[in-house]
């Protein structure tokens, strides 16, 4: 049987704290998706999209596909909609022109960007708040959590080495 966590570990204001900001994050692509008119699976993408761009970066379908962890059809299908929808540009690969490369146009960062604005305004304005000491304390933390929660979403190892928390 998998080890369990101490009496009571759920009960503590930083992990009471951590459920609460998870709760609140996973609303916010639901939310934003359906005033923006897309699935939450489009804005994903189109986050991804965006976050390349910023990095300098591009990626293609089948890159997409992996991220959103569906199949490449299904991935061709999320493009398609959001390219027709004008969100999303196919552009050949610099290096192979058997590939093509997506990028975010200017009416998809705009749908991502309008919805999420508010909660980057308070976010920016919380960090500025924190000492750096502060800061790196948070950050230590979120990094910690953010390994355990990837825990669920690697593969699973069939000799059952990762069922352990």
């Amino acid at each position: 049987m998998a080890e369990q966590p101490r009496a009571g570990w759920d009960r503590t204001t930083s992990l009471a704290a951590l459920g609460d900001f998870v709760a609140a994050a996973a609303r916010v692509n639901h939310v934003v998706a359906r005033r923006a008119g897309l699935t939450e699976t489009e804005l994903v993408a189109l986050q991804h999209l965006s976050r390349e761009e910023i990095e300098g970066g591009s990626i293609g379908p089948a890159e997409i596909a992996r991220r959103l962890d569906v199949s490449t059809a299904a991935a061709t299908g999320i493009v398609d909609r959001l390219v027709n929808r004008a969100h999303v540009e196919r552009r050949p690969h610099p290096d192979d022109r058997r590939r093509t490369t997506l990028h975010i146009t200017p009416s998809g960062r705009r749908e991502v960007v309008t919805q999420l604005l508010p909660m980057f305004i308070a976010l920016d304005e919380l960090d500025r708040e924190l000492s750096e000491a502060d800061r790196e304390v948070v950050a230590a933390y979120l990094r910690r959590a953010t390994e355990a929660f990837e825990r669920v979403t690697r593969p699973p190892d069939p000799a059952g080495a990762d069922s352990r928390m």
